[in-house]
This record gives structure tokens, C-alpha cells and sequence, in this order.
């Protein structure tokens, strides 16, 4: 009996290459951190929502409920890209033997994928609803102005007293209103009142408002920008204010200054506002950007640690099994 021997030659394999980024790990540790964080805030915005009241001296202060919701959602960001990188590392497949030399650097740049992945993405949606946001705010804008344009074509004198909304336009209003009738003399001209100029019917006829709103707003805007009301522009709207008003002169000059006064002190209000409102947007960006770079070690500290339990065959015991869920 014939024996034959057959002679096997091993095919020789070459290094495995190199598996780069695992982009599924990658997609579902973001997708994961994405939706942790949505349900950690919103169940914390119904927490918010049932601590604060409208009514006085009920419920958490508005100052403690900004405080405690910033800590929140920081909380919130970083167990979220934690947990996201943890499930990056964990589902990452185990290192090549060319792989094991840097499988730690590996390991944490997955999590790091994750937590950029999430941010470019969330920046997307962001981005895309301020814009839809603001081209609603605009086409709102744009019908209203149009409205009232309307109205202003159809009447314009009520038109302009519509549009007249900056504070320069109050003032000259508050500086040219009718002076008030005196008692017992209905028609009889204030004493001391600068005289009507002769064929204009009287003193409210010398000059329409028209014609002294805009050298009046204009003296108004000179003067909060130098920071005073200069002698010659104040002695011109008293005269103005005389003239229009027939108030006497000590009363024309205590409009005047009364309305500059109320000018001047809206504006600080206004500046000290958006000073304010600067320096509460200059604290929330510094603490989006550390919370941000907090979520960024946190997902990488999570990838190292899921990818150390995969190595290890860490079993993970939910509510008494060994299973995800």
C-alpha cells in the first residue's frame, strides 16, 4: 500500500496593517453622549421649572437658579462625554501586536473623537437654529416695517409719531409739548412769553415740531456725545421751547435742562445695561470653554478606562446581570 505525503507550505502573512480610527466605536460613543446629556437636561430643566415661582418671595432666587444650572449642566457635559468615551473604548477592537506600543494614545484619541465629533455636530444644529431663529426675526421685522409703513403712507403725521421710538425723539417731545392752559386764563398768553413772531397765527403756528425735531435731536446727540449741554445749543432750545411752547424763559430753560438731565440719565442706564450684559457673557463663554475642555479629558479618561476593562474582560453588573442593560 502505497503511501503519499502531501507537504504543506505555510503562506506567510504579512504584518497586519494598522487599524486607524474605528469610526463605528467613534460614532455610537458620541451618539450616546449626544442623548445622555439631552435626558440629564431635561430632566433638569423640569427640576428648574418646579423650584422657581412667579410669585414673590416663593421659590429659589433667580441668581441661585443660574448658579445651580450652570454647575448642573458642567456636571451633566462631563459625565456625558464620560460616558460616551467609555463606550468608544469599550466597543474599539483590541489592539494589532503593532498596535500595542501606543494602544494607550489610541485608546484616549477615540475618546477625543467622540467628544469632537459631538461638539461639531452639536455647533451644526446650534448654528442652524440661530439662523432659522434670526431669519424668522427678520421676515417678522420686515412685515411690521412694512405695516407701519403702510400706516405712515395712509396718515403721515400719525406715521412719523409711530416711528419715533429712540430716546432723542422723547426728549424733544418732553421739550416741546403745549405748556399747560393757567387757571383762569385760557387764551391769555403766559407772562414773560416770548412774543409769536408776527404773521403766524401764534405761538404754535410759528414753527411746526417737524421743522424743530431735527436741529434739536441733532444738539441732543452732540451733547451726550461731548458729555454737556453747551451755553449757545441750550440757549437755542430755549428759545425754541419759547417759541413753539410760549413758556417763559426760567421755565423754558427748566424743560430744557430737565430733558437733557432724563436723556443723559437714560443713556448711562443703557451703558451701564450692556456693560452688564458684557461682562455676564464674558464669564458664561470662560465657562462654556473650561466645561468644554473638562468633557474633552473626561472622554478620553473614559476611552482609556473602557478599553482597560476590554483588555481585562471586566464584567459589567447591571442591576444584577451581565449585560449592557
Amino acid at each position: 500500500m502505497a503511501v503519499t505525503t502531501t507537504t504543506v507550505t505555510p503562506v506567510a502573512v504579512g504584518p497586519v496593517p494598522p487599524r486607524s480610527v474605528q469610526w463605528g466605536a467613534v460614532i455610537l460613543g458620541a451618539l450616546a453622549a449626544s442623548a445622555i446629556s439631552l435626558v440629564l437636561l431635561t430632566f433638569g430643566a423640569g427640576i428648574g421649572l418646579s423650584a422657581a415661582s412667579p410669585y414673590p418671595y416663593a421659590g429659589a432666587s433667580a441668581k441661585a437658579i443660574a448658579v445651580i444650572s450652570a454647575l448642573y449642566a458642567a456636571i451633566t457635559m462631563v459625565a456625558a462625554f464620560a460616558a460616551g468615551g467609555y463606550i468608544a473604548g469599550r466597543m474599539r477592537l483590541p489592539p494589532t501586536p503593532e498596535e500595542i506600543t501606543e494602544a494607550d494614545f489610541r485608546d484616549g484619541a477615540h475618546g477625543f473623537a467622540v467628544w469632537a465629533l459631538a461638539i461639531f455636530v452639536g455647533g451644526l444644529l446650534a448654528a442652524s437654529g440661530a439662523a432659522g431663529a434670526l431669519k424668522t426675526a427678520v421676515q417678522a421685522t420686515a412685515a411690521i416695517g412694512g405695516g407701519a409703513a403702510a400706516g405712515a403712507a395712509s396718515n403721515p403725521a400719525l406715521g412719523q409719531a409711530a416711528l419715533s421710538m429712540t430716546p432723542t425723539d422723547y426728549a424733544v417731545d418732553a421739550i416741546l409739548a403745549p405748556a399747560p392752559p393757567a387757571a383762569g386764563a385760557a387764551a391769555a398768553p403766559a407772562a414773560g412769553a416770548a412774543p409769536a413772531p408776527a404773521g403766524t397765527g401764534g405761538a404754535m403756528a410759528a414753527l411746526s415740531r417737524a421743522d424743530l425735531s431735527a436741529p434739536t435731536t441733532r444738539i441732543f446727540a452732540k451733547s451726550l456725545k461731548s458729555g454737556q449741554l453747551d451755553q449757545r445749543d441750550r440757549a437755542t432750545l430755549v428759545a425754541m421751547v419759547q417759541q413753539q411752547t410760549g413758556l417763559p424763559q426760567a421755565e423754558a430753560e427748566k424743560r430744557v435742562d430737565q430733558a437733557y438731565n432724563d436723556l443723559k440719565a437714560a443713556e448711562q442706564k443703557a451703558r451701564d445695561a450692556a456693560e452688564a450684559a458684557r461682562k455676564a457673557a464674558l464669564i458664561t463663554a470662560f465657562a462654556v470653554a473650561a466645561t468644554l475642555l473638562l468633557g474633552c479629558a473626561a472622554a478620553c479618561a473614559g476611552a482609556g478606562a473602557g478599553a482597560k476593562h476590554r483588555h481585562e474582560r471586566t464584567a459589567i453588573t447591571w442591576f444584577g446581570a451581565q449585560r449592557f442593560w
